[in-house]
């Protein structure tokens, strides 16, 4: 869910100032899983940028007071989300923990990184939201561990349908500062891409995995 429409109108023109979200509807990316695809996005780089990561850690913290009210705890999802996530805790005055995509293999072996107590409640940041399973991983860990999910804030989302269900079925409510609806109206409308590669970046979206350009 997008809540302010100005801030994910900005928040796409700045990710897309910057690099860190590039279409190239003509020379499409290989992502890991094989999957051709006309975008790319890596929000660390914003990390680099201290009036980006200043707007977004800000935006980031009003919309998680605004949403969920002040949880107990702010947890990054390791590792895209650590830097961001930081922020946001040290933006609300709270403590921070950062969730491993596994239990660490040695020394004390934990898969949540911080100083956290059962029944405290929490936001979980992510800079990027896919399919969601990743994401949803560190929900489960922080559920195991007994706290309690108010919900999930994001940079950015593709906006997949796959992701809306995975969230539907864990129960946990979804909010993004911008998505790729916003910035694909937003790359149009500062000439970025053209209207015939706004319909082929549309066209993407509906069948991700199968998409050839």
């Amino acid at each position: 869910m997008i809540l302010n429409k100005e801030t994910a109108q900005k928040t796409a023109e700045l990710l897309l100032q910057i690099n860190a979200i590039k279409l190239q509807p003509q020379e499409p990316f290989t992502w890991a899983s094989g999957w051709r695809s006309p975008i790319y996005c890596d929000n660390r780089i914003t990390l680099s940028y201290p009036t980006i990561r200043t707007y977004l850690r800000e935006n980031i913290a009003k919309q998680v007071e605004e949403l969920y009210g002040k949880p107990d705890v702010i947890a990054g999802v390791a590792t895209g989300a650590i830097g961001i996530g930081m922020l946001v805790a040290e933006c609300l005055n709270l403590p921070f923990c950062y969730v491993r995509p596994e239990t660490k293999k040695h020394g004390r072996q934990n898969k949540i990184e911080g100083q956290v107590s059962p029944n405290q409640t929490v936001v979980v940041i992510e800079d990027l939201i896919s399919t969601g399973k990743s994401s949803l991983m560190a929900v489960a860990a922080l559920r195991e561990a007994n706290l309690q999910v108010k919900g999930m804030m994001a940079i950015f989302s593709y906006g997949f349908d796959v992701a809306t269900e995975n969230f539907e079925k864990a129960g946990v409510t979804l909010n993004t500062l911008s998505d790729y609806e916003h910035l694909l109206e937003n790359a149009e409308k500062s000439s970025y891409i053209t209207a015939s590669d706004k319909v082929l970046l549309s066209s993407w979206r509906e069948n991700p995995s199968e998409w050839n350009g």
